[in-house]
């Protein structure tokens, strides 16, 4: 086998697949992968968000994260410019979240692929993002996890002129319908050409500080962090994930340590929840999307990328929707100019005697910790398939009340005394998983989330 690849979109996967068919390493199929996801998953992530790529070395045995999530600006507006939009996921539950101009962090995405790429990329920059160049100008259609998603973020997406040219014709895009970004494909063949200085020095960097309180010097200052995963142990095996100053790994770890050897049932997962909500200082709201790849020699990237919900600012000629990271409450303020804002995203991998076993991730903000903790338990402690386990219905805890998309799971908790929500079919509000695993006999296979409409394909 070539490889295998899973993501939040079957484009996405489809592209690092190519990639993966075409003799690339897990670095460049999930370059290629990342860059079509800003076409094709466009709400959740693109050029103007901020990331985390976990990349493992199967012959050093050596695993290494790259940070190039957001960070805050020198002149921050002031929590009085941010707009707030209430999101309603199901006509029950509802998020808050703040947005606008003013929400909006230096962008980290772009030179964090090209640092990736300089150091670990085997194939051509400029033919790893020419895909998604071809895929903006002719367009993706609607499927109905898209429709649903763009239809509850319509407000936000088409809060601006130069957003509303570009996620609809006057109203939320249908399933069926085709989201097309010839100014997004322009935008990708200068930094095809050019690098990341295209759009942190050259013309697009005018265009962002023209249009957003953030500076020449803000772009062009912005620079990659290299640091060494937090390490946690389980069930004989070692859980590599995103380290502090980002909180989703730390949290994820304690779940694990409170899992132990201890089978994964609904009660057991709630309790290992309750110990991570304990442990955790903030718990921003976030849309993010995941891609994880193996290849032919074992090596691994584990890559999460966000917008937040996006600020609903798109730069104008660009295609560019920037992110909202600055909106979020607990943080706006919080760091000092230039300093990473913290992040709940955990891009993740699993190893078995130093080799990988599963490779992991999730959107999903404060609840991806959770479906990252059930899918990893669901593998190594049950035994399940990475498929199967991905699919299986989730608990996510939060202030003491449960929320279960399992009518027996709902069911034990509320025996066992906590107020339970019942959700009525399977939701993204429980996250995106995005899962590779290596299985006993060696073979791989792969698991993309259908809460997000995910996708995922095994190369021979």
């Amino acid at each position: 086998m070539k490889g295998a690849i899973a993501a939040g979109h079957p484009l996405t996967a489809e592209a690092g697949a190519d990639v993966l068919r075409a003799g690339g390493n897990a670095i460049d199929a999930c370059i290629a992968a990342a860059a079509v996801s800003w076409v094709c998953e466009s709400p959740l992530t693109g050029p103007g968000g901020g990331g985390f790529l976990l990349a493992h070395d199967a012959r050093e045995g050596r695993t290494r994260l790259l940070d190039f999530f957001v960070a805050v600006p020198a002149r921050p507006a002031g929590e009085t410019e941010l707009l707030e939009l209430a999101v309603d996921f199901d006509g029950d539950t509802q998020q808050v979240f703040r947005t606008g101009p003013a929400a909006v962090a230096v962008p980290g995405v772009a030179k964090g692929l090209w640092e990736a790429h300089c150091r670990f990329g085997s194939v051509p920059w400029p033919e790893l993002l020419a895909p998604a160049a071809r895929l903006a100008r002719a367009g993706v259609v609607m499927d109905a996890p898209r429709a649903y998603l763009h239809r509850i973020l319509d407000p936000l997406l088409r809060h601006s002129p130069e957003g509303d040219a570009l996620y609809g014709p006057g109203r939320a895009l249908d399933a069926g319908e085709r989201f097309v970004a010839p100014e997004l494909a322009e935008t990708l063949d200068r930094l095809a050409a050019e690098g990341p200085d295209a759009l942190y020095r050259g013309e697009l960097a005018e265009r962002i500080a023209a249009h957003v309180p953030l500076t020449l010097e803000d772009l062009a200052g912005y620079e990659v962090v290299e640091r060494e995963p937090l390490a946690a142990p389980y069930r004989g095996g070692e859980f590599r994930t995103n380290p502090p100053p980002s909180s989703g790994g730390r949290l994820l770890a304690v779940g694990l340590e409170s899992l132990g050897d201890s089978g994964p049932g609904p009660l057991a997962i709630a309790r290992a929840m309750a110990a991570q909500e304990e442990a955790r200082s903030s718990s921003p709201l976030r849309g993010t999307t995941h891609i994880s790849v193996l290849d032919a020699d074992g090596d691994a990237a584990s890559l999460s990328c966000s917008l937040g919900s996006g600020s609903g600012v798109v730069v104008p000629g660009t295609g560019i929707h920037l992110n909202n990271m600055l909106g979020e409450a607990d943080l706006a303020g919080a760091a000092h100019p230039g300093e990473r804002l913290a992040s709940m995203m955990a891009p993740s991998l699993f190893l078995r005697e130093g080799r990988p076993r599963l490779v992991v991730g999730s959107a999903g903000s404060a609840r991806l910790r959770g479906a990252i903790l059930q899918v990893v338990a669901n593998v190594v402690a049950r035994g399940l398939g990475v498929e199967e386990a991905v699919e299986a219905p989730r608990v996510h805890l939060e202030s003491g009340v449960a929320h279960c998309e399992d009518p027996a799971a709902a069911d034990e908790l509320e025996a066992a005394g906590y107020p339970v929500v019942r959700w009525r079919e399977r939701n993204l509000f429980f996250g995106g998983v995005s899962a590779v695993e290596v299985r006993g006999d060696g073979s791989l296979a792969a698991g993309g989330d259908p809460r997000r409409g995910g996708g995922a394909m095994v190369v021979a």
